[in-house]
């Protein structure tokens, strides 16, 4: 018996396209990507991870009531980009 995954395939799509468009429009999101890919982490596994993490930035924004800001939302990411 092998474990059922389902997943909504257009929601699949709009978050793989919304990370690749990130790599040009975000340098957080570029950082992130690229420190996931030093690692040895596949391209789409990468994207999976910014696609997650970009949910992430999403749900705190809704949460908050708050706008994007790029700064917030990946200062961490350059902080440790930085420092290395």
């Amino acid at each position: 018996m092998h474990a059922r995954y389902v997943h909504n395939d257009r929601l699949v799509d709009a978050l793989h396209r919304q990370a690749q468009a990130a790599l040009t429009g975000s340098p957080g999101a570029r950082v992130y990507y690229d420190q996931l890919r030093a690692r040895g982490v596949a391209h789409n596994a990468a994207l999976r991870q910014l696609a997650n993490r970009l949910v992430g930035i999403l749900h705190g924004c809704l949460k908050t009531g708050t706008c994007y800001d790029e700064t917030a939302a990946w200062s961490h990411r350059q902080a440790d980009h930085a420092a290395a």
